[in-house]
């Protein structure tokens, strides 16, 4: 009873503050009074509603969604064998970990635009998603192996327990709380570089050419209502994915 208080209590909280939000953003846009620069937040939703009635706007999403999941997909699996490899093998860690960390430091405009040279504009932002994701997993691996308990490491060797039993009983229980964190920081960074990467590459179908249009033709209340659907789109798709992430790795998840 209480809990069931606490949640009504907390979900009367968020559409308080939700509200609030609208306000501050309508008395800006009627402060300014000029839709080139901040449309209101009714002119936004009618261009959200008319994107919504026509069958590219859904085209659009699903398009961009495929970009992320399978760009996600590839930076989940090859993170995850690359990162326990080089957690378990230190010269497969130092021929690996320079790659890694040039991957981290450079800026996420200088690969776009380098994959807009290899690749087709449609396979830029799988690529970007991927690349971006990588280092994030690959990090959490190894971590996750190196932070081991060694008693028990010791213990399966002295007792000479066979490797496929160490993997799935001492190694992949320690990392999986290292791996899951850094798969929703994953996808929640994916979401971004791959609209980002979208807008520069211009495929057919995608948000990110939407948001480039819109900027072309300043349609504001358009780019406005763009920028929602990725902020909406985002949010829905981590939530699912963490609900999966609890039913397939049952550990208790960190919000």
């Amino acid at each position: 009873m209480k809990t069931s208080i606490t949640k009504k209590k907390q979900l009367q909280h968020k559409i308080i503050a939700f509200l609030f939000w609208i306000m501050v953003w309508w008395v800006l846009a009627r402060l300014v009074n000029q839709e080139i620069y901040v449309p209101t937040p009714m002119r936004t939703l009618q261009v959200l509603i008319d994107n919504m009635g026509q069958a590219f706007f859904w085209k659009t999403i699903m398009a961009t969604i495929s970009r992320v999941a399978i760009g996600f997909f590839f930076a989940c699996i090859i993170g995850v064998g690359l990162g326990v490899l080089c957690g378990m093998h230190d010269f497969s860690y130092t021929l690996w970990h320079p790659v890694i960390s040039a991957i981290k430091s450079t800026p996420v405009m200088s690969f776009i635009l380098i994959a807009i040279i290899w690749f087709q504009s449609n396979d830029v932002p799988v690529f970007i998603c991927f690349l971006m994701g990588l280092p994030i997993i690959w990090t959490s691996a190894v971590e996750g192996i190196h932070n081991v308990d060694n008693r028990l490491i010791q213990m399966a060797s002295v007792y000479k327990v066979d490797k496929k039993y160490r993997i799935s009983h001492i190694y992949f229980p320690s990392i999986t709380p290292y791996i899951r964190a850094a798969m929703i920081t994953a996808l929640g960074l994916g979401w971004k570089v791959t609209v980002a990467a979208e807008v520069l590459s211009n495929p057919k179908f995608s948000i990110g050419t939407k948001l480039s249009e819109a900027k072309v033709y300043v349609e504001s209340a358009s780019l406005f209502a763009w920028t929602i659907v990725v902020i909406i789109l985002s949010l829905f798709l981590e939530g699912i994915f963490k609900k999966i992430l609890r039913k397939i790795l049952p550990v208790r998840i960190q919000k």
